[in-house]
């Protein structure tokens, strides 16, 4: 594992992950704001990124805005924009069936993406807080029927204030069950996020670090994909788990207050 500092004063970009990392709920995490501040002040940059699809970027700025953290829209990603691209990419002009909320159906209308309710050709799985059984049945038969089956992200679970909720891999996991079909995943700790995350900062990947509280989403998109992974046990990994991982973090912080403790000797 390298040495803290070094890695904190190599790291040029930090890819901060949101729930569980930087607030819980509707409170931020300690710490937080002086991080920002440091990161700032050594003319390193952040960006955040999310898996939690449930929402949009505009969303997510009104609620950091709301905890006294104002960021531009140049400053966040979602697994929900890592899809819409993909999907753009991959698969143009295509239908897609997409269990999701509201916000994140009007996200990818604004990326051009079509949308229908019935004989998709793509079946896209979010963090479905609207989901039903009528939703989960007809997502089901499409697939079967031979529809492409992706998901934005894999999280098991997200971190609430009062303990943990279903994610997108839960929903997930109970289609796959349903018709033997695997999503195609995106969002982190995948190839796909590290890609979009290269082209919009020009920052080589060797300079960045993502942060978050999962091993196998936050930490795994550093470490597989040439970049650093960086562990805070403020949300769902305990220091027990890491020894059970095959992947290894490139550091292990209590959470962002240790982080900015560090850079302030920098």
């Amino acid at each position: 594992m390298m040495n803290k500092k070094q890695l904190l004063e190599k790291t040029r970009l930090f890819v901060l992950d949101m729930d569980g990392t930087f607030y819980l709920g509707s409170q931020l995490l300690k710490g937080s704001l002086e991080f920002l501040s440091e990161v700032s002040r050594l003319g390193k940059k952040f960006i955040f990124f999310t898996n939690n699809s449930s929402d949009s970027a505009d969303n997510y700025i009104r609620k950091l805005a709301k905890m006294g953290c104002s960021i531009t829209k140049e400053e966040i990603m979602t697994s929900g924009d890592v899809t819409a691209i993909y999907l753009l990419k991959n698969f143009p002009g295509k239908t897609v069936y997409l269990l999701g909320t509201r916000a994140l159906e009007q996200h990818f209308q604004e990326y051009g993406i079509r949308l229908v309710r019935e004989d998709a050709d793509i079946v896209v799985v979010g963090f479905d807080k609207t989901l039903d059984y009528d939703k989960l049945t007809k997502a089901c038969t499409l697939i079967r029927s031979g529809a492409e089956f992706i998901s934005t992200h894999l999280d098991i679970n997200c971190p609430t204030e009062t303990g943990f909720i279903p994610d997108c891999g839960s929903i997930c996991a109970a289609i796959e069950l349903s018709t033997g079909k695997h999503p195609h995943y995106l969002g982190k700790p995948f190839r796909e996020t590290v890609d979009m995350i290269l082209e919009k900062t020009k920052i080589p990947r060797e300079y960045i670090s993502f942060v978050g509280d999962r091993i196998y989403t936050d930490v795994k998109t550093g470490v597989n994909n040439g970049a650093n992974g960086i562990l805070v046990l403020s949300g769902e990994t305990r220091p027990e788990d890491i020894e059970k991982s095959d992947v290894k973090p490139d550091a292990v912080f209590e959470g962002l207050h240790e982080m900015a403790e560090v850079l302030k000797d920098l």
